[in-house]
């Protein structure tokens, strides 16, 4: 795994409320990293799953990182009503 899908996936999962032990594993993720430049294959596919089954939640809306989009009110629509052509 290279440094930008690390980044990639870490700013995936900022985004989703961790427990603890999710938490924990992330911090040692990085170290571990920026220690060895590299992750081992355990190590990653923990990663993966991890980011996998957080994206299946809704994200946490109460964190930093969360993308806020300005909501659009959405335009009212008029029923149409169908009309017969009259030659």
């Amino acid at each position: 795994m290279n440094k930008a899908r690390l980044e990639w996936v870490m700013s995936g999962l900022n985004q989703y409320s961790l427990t603890t032990a999710e938490d924990h594993f992330l911090k040692t993720v990085l170290a571990e990293f920026d220690k060895n430049q590299a992750l081992t294959q355990r190590q990653e596919e923990r990663l993966e799953n991890l980011y996998k089954e957080k994206s299946k939640l809704t994200p946490n809306k109460k964190s930093s990182n969360y993308f806020t989009f300005a909501e659009t009110i959405p335009q009212k629509t008029r029923a149409r009503m169908l009309r017969r052509k009259v030659f």
